[in-house]
This record gives structure tokens, C-alpha cells and sequence, in this order.
């Protein structure tokens, strides 16, 4: 089926993308970032470098300064030209955007064809490009995750929907022994340009199976970059940098957020895989959030800042790897820090976060690392009940006093 696909892909030249150059090494210790970087916005010093037809800003990064203010990466509320998109259609504009660039990219997964996909995100894609190319699957998770990672590693650029986050535990298999490892074990012969994408989260009364947050189970996999979208602005850049990527991505939605609405820009961006967003500068205390809980913590600053508090609130979007550059610069200043997830508790992304910040930066913080996470428990179906499983604005209201105490 993958040589089905690859010849049907192939009748148009690839662009002559260097799809390496999105690739940026992990950055795991703090002193200095990588030398490149490239981002959506940029500054008047920045150099603008042409890859095939392509315009991006690159971005030369500095080295960490100790109690440095950190500034909004991503200035998505840019001036100019722009057009209002729902999350769900900044998703359908990037893999559409990719799709008429790359004519190796292509789509795969349950009712992704003429349906639209369960949330809408591929529709109209059918009709343009062909059954091929947006190839509707049995209910066989297992099969056609492994389907899309063969064909990867023989040129495709496949993404991959699972009409439920919680469906693809079923391709655990294939997303760990030969996803994240391929790439490794075969002496690096194979590459495995693939993203895995899908809603997730708790919803409004969907019951336990398909409340999953599976972020925790795949942040330990090797190999694997994991990112979360937050906005219309970031879902489409992550979008476009994780189909451009060598390495595999999974790309994590918020079933919530899919009619959430913004401006973006008409000209092409994206954004860094590994870069968090700095969503409001402030000097109190440190907030490391994602995903919907993002919405959570900006509801609870309105009240802090009512109260004389000044938190710096950080969208992390990098799952795996931490960006602990903008991170470390945010401690360094603050010197206190509040983590909030959906996640659950144990072993979640806020457990991994606590450990990164406390070896990095024990020596600059005033206060133990506070994590509030959603409870070790399966996600009743009750809506009240379904509330309390997951933290609330009041929560972290009360979370930044005892720390600032």
C-alpha cells in the first residue's frame, strides 16, 4: 500500500525543502541554546534566508543571561493583513498549506476522507488531492500507524489521525518498539518523518475512555518529539514544522479547543518544535502551563493581578524536549514556580518538568516547584464530578499565594 501511495505522490517534484533544517538538536543543558532557530516572528536584526520557495526568519539566539526578562516568542496578534480561523480549521489550513508543497505528505486514519475527520480538521482534502493521498482506514489502529511508518521510511511524509487519542494506545506497539526507534536501530539507514495527531483532553461528559491525556505515556518513548497547540496561531505552525521535521511528532489537540477563534497572519510561518511561548511577562512567580489549562491559568492571573500578584505565565508547547532556555530565564527572575496540567499526577509531564527545573535550577529558587495536576483517577462521566477531577482557576489562585507567601 506505502508503494500504492509513494508512486501516486511521487508524479509532482518534491520542493527543494532541506527538511534538516528544522531539525534542532535537544537541548539539555542550559548554558546555551541552539544556534538555530527558526521562528515565526522576527526582529529587525533577524536574517531572512530563502529554503526552495519558502521565505522564514531565522533567528540567531543568544547566549542564557542570568535574571533575564523574557519576551513573547511568538507575537501572534501581529499587525497588518490576517484572516479569523477556528483551531480546528488553522490545523486543515497548515496540512493543506503542506500538502499542495510536498507531495510526499500525506494523510491517513479513520473517516479522515470525504467525512472531514471526527473534528473536521481534513475536510475538503478528499476532494483536492484524492483518495491516495487522504486514505480513509478500517478501525485497525495498530495496522494503519504501522502502515504510516512504512511508508515514511520509504519517502512519504505521512500524518497519521486517531479519531481518539485514547485509540491509539491500541498502535502502542508501533509507536514505541518502531516509531521512536527505527531510526536507531537500523544505523540510521531509516528516517521517520511522521506525525501523529488527534484530539484529546477532558471533554464535556465523554466518559473515561476518551478523556485519556496520553502525554505521559509516550514522553518516555525515545526518539519521539512531542508538542501540545494552545491557539489557531500555534496549531498551525506546529503543524507545518512537525510535517517538515525528520523526526516523528506527535502533535497533541485539546478536544475543547478545536472553536476556539484568532487572527493569523496570511503570509507563511511556523513554529519551533522546541520552543515554549511566553504568553504574559510578569515577575512574581513563574506559571508553566499548555494545552487548555493555558485558558485556566490566564482566567486565574486576572484574579492575581487583582490581588497585587505579577505572574509570568509560560505555554511550554514543547513536551518533549523541555525548552529550558526560556524556562531557566523565567526562574532565574521569579525565583518560584507554579506547574499546571491536565495531566495526571503521577509520572505526568508536570512530575518530568519538577525533576528538569530542580536539577537545573535548585539554586535559584525561593520555593519548592508546586504542581497541580488532575487527579489519579479515571475521568468520571458526571459533570460535576468530571469537574473536580481537573484543576480550576481557584485552585491556582490559591496555589500562587501559599508560594508567594
Amino acid at each position: 500500500m506505502s508503494a500504492i501511495i509513494h508512486g501516486a505522490g511521487a508524479a509532482t517534484a518534491l520542493s527543494t525543502f532541506n527538511f534538516k533544517t528544522l531539525v534542532a538538536p535537544c537541548r539539555t543543558n542550559i548554558p546555551g541554546r541552539s544556534k538555530r532557530c527558526i521562528v515565526a516572528a522576527g526582529s529587525d536584526d533577524d536574517a531572512s534566508k530563502s529554503f526552495g520557495s519558502s521565505i522564514l526568519t531565522v533567528r540567531h539566539s543568544q547566549k542564557l543571561i542570568a535574571n533575564a526578562v523574557a519576551t513573547k516568542a511568538d507575537m501572534s496578534a501581529t499587525t497588518g493583513t490576517g484572516h479569523e480561523l477556528l483551531l480546528f480549521e488553522a490545523l486543515q489550513e497548515g496540512l493543506e498549506e503542506e500538502m499542495d508543497r510536498d507531495p510526499h505528505v500525506c494523510v491517513m486514519g479513520e473517516d479522515v476522507g470525504h467525512y472531514g475527520g471526527s473534528y473536521k480538521v481534513t475536510k475538503g482534502l478528499a476532494d483536492k488531492f484524492g483518495d491516495l493521498r487522504v486514505l480513509d482506514t478500517p478501525i485497525c489502529e495498530n495496522a494503519f500507524t504501522g502502515m504510516g511508518i512504512g511508508a515514511a521510511m520509504t519517502g512519504l511524509r505521512p500524518v497519521i489521525e486517531g479519531m481518539n487519542m485514547g485509540f491509539l494506545l491500541l498502535a502502542f506497539n508501533q509507536i514505541s518498539n518502531n516509531c521512536g526507534m527505527l531510526h536507531y536501530t537500523s544505523g540510521g539507514q531509516f528516517t521517520i518523518p511522521v506525525v501523529i495527531r488527534g484530539p484529546g483532553g477532558v471533554g464535556r461528559q465523554l466518559g473515561a475512555e476518551h478523556s485519556q491525556r496520553l502525554e505521559s505515556y509516550f514522553q518516555s518513548i525515545p526518539g519521539i518529539q512531542m508538542v501540545a497547540c494552545s491557539t489557531p496561531y500555534n496549531a498551525k505552525g506546529l503543524m507545518k514544522a512537525a510535517i517538515r521535521s525528520e523526526n516523528p511528532v506527535i502533535l497533541f489537540e485539546h478536544v475543547l479547543l478545536y472553536n476556539l477563534k484568532e487572527k493569523i497572519p496570511d503570509e507563511e510561518y511556523i513554529c519551533n518544535l522546541e520552543e515554549a511561548e511566553m504568553v504574559r511577562p510578569g515577575e512574581h512567580i513563574t506559571i508553566l502551563t499548555y494545552s487548555r489549562m493555558r485558558y485556566h491559568v490566564m482566567q486565574a492571573a486576572k484574579t492575581l493581578v487583582n490581588k497585587g500578584y505579577d505572574p509570568e505565565v509560560i505555554d511550554i508547547r514543547s513536551l518533549k524536549p523541555f525548552d529550558l532556555y526560556t524556562i531557566g530565564n523565567s526562574v532565574k527572575k521569579t525565583h518560584r514556580v507554579l506547574i499546571v496540567e491536565e495531566c495526571m499526577r503521577t509520572g505526568g509531564i508536570g512530575a518530568s518538568l519538577t525533576a528538569a527545573i530542580n536539577e537545573n535550577f535548585h539554586d535559584y529558587l525561593d520555593a519548592p516547584v508546586m504542581c497541580l495536576s488532575s487527579q489519579d483517577v479515571p475521568t468520571p462521566y458526571a459533570g460535576t464530578l468530571e469537574e473536580w477531577t481537573v484543576v480550576q482557576p481557584a485552585q491556582i489562585v490559591t496555589a500562587v499565594e501559599q508560594l508567594c507567601q
